[in-house]
């Protein structure tokens, strides 16, 4: 999978996780004096929340990609940032008020100890949440209408894109199994506007993420059916989006 071009990661999934990132901080409770870590932070959408909310000196990033960290440093002088992976922080324990993973642990390497990390470098009585999309069948998901139309002629790949957390209940069983407990569960819902299908189709041609591999693997005419196949499932002109992701919230 291709993660690594932060621009085209941002055309592709920014115009979702920004959106997100405002009701996951809303989520969390995020306020002044507090101390945030952005674990898996990408380019940035969450980390711009944490700053604008928190402060540039009271927010650290974390990412395994140094294209990513190279791009999210040039965004925010000043900002501590560093490469590294969700399961082993480069952080010393009790160092931050809130520690927070949108949109990664699906794609953690080993989510229960990503998020045990996470819990090790946040102080006792502090948090750790967590948000993935709904990666259910039929679910308001950023792609799900990619994958409905996936379905009609491929099942098994979709069926393949099961992750970790991507059903009801799931991420609040990898936090339980990471040793956190009083752990909350809910549903955030962002709303995109999305400007016509061409505007929603052009980043999947892009080669992020799982749905980018898929279609670049496609020939030109499996490539214009598919796109035929999903037009079918949304509006004519402009429309709104509304992408649901599953949500927990811990304290240490």
């Amino acid at each position: 999978m291709a993660f690594n071009a932060a621009d085209s990661y941002d055309r592709f999934m920014g115009r979702f996780s920004r959106p997100l990132a405002q009701v996951f901080a809303d989520r969390t409770g995020v306020r002044a004096g507090q101390r945030a870590l952005d674990v898996g932070c990408g380019p940035g959408a969450l980390t711009e929340v944490l700053i604008e909310r928190l402060g540039l000196d009271h927010v650290e990033a974390v990412d395994p990609s140094p294209p990513f960290v190279a791009a999210i440093a040039e965004r925010f002088p000043g900002l501590s940032v560093r490469e590294g992976t969700a399961e082993h922080l480069p952080h010393a324990d009790d160092s931050f008020d809130l520690s927070l993973a949108q949109l990664v642990v699906h794609f953690m390497a080993d989510p229960v100890a990503g998020l045990r990390q996470m819990a090790r470098v946040t102080r006792p009585g502090g948090t750790v949440a967590a948000a993935v999309w709904d990666l259910t069948p039929g679910a308001r998901g950023p792609v799900s209408p990619f994958q409905t139309a996936v379905a009609e002629v491929d099942p098994s790949w979709v069926v393949s894109q099961a992750r970790p957390g991507g059903a009801r209940g799931e991420l609040g069983e990898l936090f339980r199994s990471a040793g956190l407990r009083q752990v909350e569960e809910s549903v955030l819902t962002a709303e995109v506007p999305i400007a016509s299908f061409e505007d929603w189709w052009e980043p999947f041609l892009l080669g992020i993420g799982p749905a980018g591999d898929y279609v670049a693997g496609l020939d030109e005419r499996a490539r214009h059916e598919l796109r035929e196949r999903t037009r079918r499932l949304l509006p004519d002109g402009a429309f709104t989006m509304p992408v649901d992701a599953w949500c927990a919230v811990a304290t240490v």
